[in-house]
């Protein structure tokens, strides 16, 4: 992990190592999965290749500095329950007394701790593949909403 100016502490999330057969030999290549975030309500992911392994963290750290989202929180967990469904990954986010801390798996639970919860459940109920459960979490995320504003909706309708 490591710092950098704009207070975003940066992970290696997954690398995927692929090998092309060629005339010389095996020549390889590079995939990343970078995820970057502040704990404080903002957390974002790149994904990157190359054919070196420096090069594709590095670029794949720049994406997660492009694709920063924000969301809903209330206090140190999430307003409400959500299910959320990307390729094959399914994936349940639950709220939690404060105190409770974070229940989940290796990934989900990387990018929670980077989003600043720290009282959440949170199973993966499909696909292991590192890249759709990332997906899937930040698609839940993104879905979050506040109290009020399903207050609002509710009253006008």
């Amino acid at each position: 992990m490591s710092e950098k100016e704009d207070n975003l502490e940066e992970k290696v999330l997954f690398i995927n190592r692929c090998s092309k057969v060629v005339k010389g030999g095996r020549k390889f290549s590079f995939s990343a999965l970078i995820l970057v975030g502040d704990r404080n309500g903002r957390v974002g992911f790149g994904f990157a290749k190359a054919n070196e392994l420096t090069d594709a963290i590095r670029k794949g750290g720049e994406a997660a500095r492009k694709n920063l989202i924000s969301f809903e929180l209330e206090g140190t967990t999430i307003p409400h329950e959500i299910v959320v469904d990307y390729d094959g990954a399914r994936l349940l986010l639950k709220p939690a007394k404060e105190g409770s801390g974070m229940i989940a798996g290796s990934r989900v639970r990387s990018i929670l701790e980077f989003a600043g919860l720290r009282d959440i459940v949170a199973k993966n109920l499909g696909s292991n593949n590192p890249i759709n459960q990332v997906k899937a979490t930040f698609k839940a995320l993104s879905l979050l909403r506040n109290r009020e504003e399903i207050m609002k909706l509710r009253e006008a309708v």
